[in-house]
């Protein structure tokens, strides 16, 4: 596969009458897509950055119902989100996993926490929510023996109960994948500058720009119907319909260790002790990740810029590891990496941001249907939602889809240079791609990356087969290794050159600008302490902004 032909080849069917464009390539946008074509319907998404580039790369990676919703009295947004946990884990297996979680019960003395009893009665609604009965009291030896560097002076006892857990961005990739599949069109790189609008006011569609190079084309392309999903960043669409502000940007801040570093084997539920506020310790992809914080966003990015961990709240979180794992002694010098991201509120007032609904929203507004809110977790909820909303604009839509959101996993033995459990990994992330990425995996050794559960082979495809226009694109969102190797993986960068730079076709030039730029948004937004802006050097940053030719 050519990724530059097959992108000029959309590009130029794309001047077309459309039922359906979806604005924001997220896993809302995705859910919305695959569900879209499932009804039949000529549906095209545009992603202005990269597909996952926003919060659905940088959520917590877990699918979950949210224990701590529980605490703020959000009993229908929790139970929503646990009975499509379970739904998940039965229709996506292998990318949705089942997962343990350890949760304390530790006497604080500085500051009055909540009552073990409490937390054992909300486990018990956990379950019961979840149509499930598999959590477990423990003893303070016997928690102990689950999480051996956990603190011992003040825990009293705790609980063991289960979520599950996913990779993010592969999850949007995955829909997105068996979208384009079953005749969906969807293109990274395509910002929408402005809606277009009929006589009488009515949105009928998008005035669309090729972000991929400096001389960009433009479009302007019709539908039907316009669907916003573009998240935190709605209030920006809606305004051209005069849109009222009604997004509060909330950001969530984690932190990567070493999993040598910080060995954790399951999850574990935390409530810090200054503040009382619920976060996670989890074990993923080889490594341990911490987080997440809960502050207002009130910065506006830059075109060229990302959100990312501010150096507060990365002291609140080393603050609170030290505090419940001493015998570790960790210290800014072990994170290996950190990531932000921004999550819609809608606003409820002057509520605490660890406090606001999670529960999501539908807005009509001159022919514009703008979804927002929710959750990563109950995003097939939100793409019905959108789907039963267009009905009022697309009156010949069938009755019911024609399948399901996940196609069933392939069939088929692992090679003898596979296990079972690395085939099922596989599998769970590609689909009925599963067969084009062993073939690339087994041109490249079969091996795997030092120390975590990525093959190059996956580097190499994903290069040829899912629309990566960037290093970046293939570092922080199609592998995850920016954020699981020490120094986003430059330290590597010859082995990745060898995975990439042949399929990529990419000359030596276009490689040296490509490392370029992602060596400076790895250093600005990914690093274990990202540098203000001014404390990147002019060099850096125009490497950065260079275009790529």
């Amino acid at each position: 596969m050519n990724p530059s032909k097959e992108r000029q080849s959309l590009w130029s069917a794309m001047d077309q009458p459309w039922d359906m464009i979806i604005v924001g390539g997220g896993i809302t946008g995705a859910g919305i897509l695959r569900l879209a074509g499932l009804y039949g319907l000529k549906a095209l998404l545009l992603e202005g950055r990269d597909f996952a580039f926003g919060t659905s790369s940088r959520s917590s990676k877990l699918v979950h119902g949210g224990f701590r919703y529980l605490r703020n009295g959000q009993f229908n947004v929790t139970y929503e989100s646990v009975r499509e946990r379970e739904w998940l884990l039965a229709a996506a297996p292998a990318l949705v996993t089942r997962l343990p979680f350890l949760l304390p019960v530790v006497s604080n003395p500085a500051r009055k926490g909540t009552p073990g009893w409490q937390l054992g009665l909300g486990v018990w609604i956990y379950d019961l929510m979840g149509a499930r009965w598999d959590h477990q009291h423990l003893d303070s030896p016997a928690f102990i023996q689950q999480c051996p560097s956990f603190r011992t002076q003040g825990l009293d006892n705790g609980y063991r109960y289960y979520d599950a857990q996913v990779d993010d961005a592969r999850l949007v990739l995955r829909l997105l994948h068996e979208a384009v599949r079953a005749g969906a069109n969807a293109l990274n790189y395509a910002r929408v500058e402005r809606l277009l609008r009929t006589a009488d006011g009515q949105v009928c569609g998008v005035l669309v720009r090729d972000t991929s190079s400096p001389a960009g084309q433009t479009l302007e392309l019709h539908a039907r119907l316009v669907i916003n999903a573009t998240g935190p960043w709605g209030d920006e669409l809606r305004s051209q319909v005069s849109g009222e502000p009604r997004l509060r940007k909330l950001r969530g801040s984690h932190l990567v260790f070493k999993q040598a570093r910080f060995p954790v084997d399951q999850a574990v539920t935390l409530f810090h002790p200054r503040d009382n506020r619920a976060f996670f310790v989890l074990p993923w992809e080889g490594t341990t990740v911490a987080g997440t914080t809960d502050v207002d966003h009130t910065h506006q990015e830059s075109w060229d810029e990302e959100p990312f961990a501010g150096r507060e709240e990365i002291a609140y979180l080393l603050e609170a590891l030290r505090y419940f794992f001493p015998s570790l002694d960790l210290s800014e010098n072990d994170v290996l990496s950190s990531f932000a991201g921004l999550r819609p509120i809608v606003k409820q007032g002057d509520m605490s941001p660890s406090k606001a609904s999670r529960a999501h929203s539908l807005w009509q507004e001159d022919g514009l249907l703008t979804i927002t809110g929710g959750k990563l977790t109950t995003f097939r909820r939100m793409a019905r939602h959108v789907l039963e909303a267009a009905r009022g604009y697309l009156p010949d839509m069938p009755a019911r889809p024609a399948g399901e959101l996940f196609d069933p996993l392939p069939q088929g033995s692992p090679p003898s240079w596979l296990s079972p459990g690395n085939y099922a990994y596989l599998a769970g992330r590609y689909g009925a791609d599963t067969p084009a990425v062993l073939a690339a995996c087994a041109g490249a050794g079969g091996g795997s990356v030092p120390g975590l559960p990525t093959r190059w082979g996956e580097l190499s495809w994903a290069a040829g087969c899912e629309w990566a226009e960037h290093l970046d694109d293939l570092l922080l969102r199609r592998t995850r290794l920016g954020l699981l190797l020490p120094n986003g993986g430059l330290d590597c960068i010859h082995a990745i050159r060898l995975a990439v730079q042949p399929v990529t076709g990419w000359h030596d030039a276009r490689w040296e600008q490509e490392v370029a730029r992602y060596s400076a948004i790895w250093e600005r937004f990914y690093s274990p302490y990202p540098a203000p802006v001014g404390s990147l050097t002019q060099a850096t940053r125009l490497r950065s902004l260079a275009a790529v030719e």
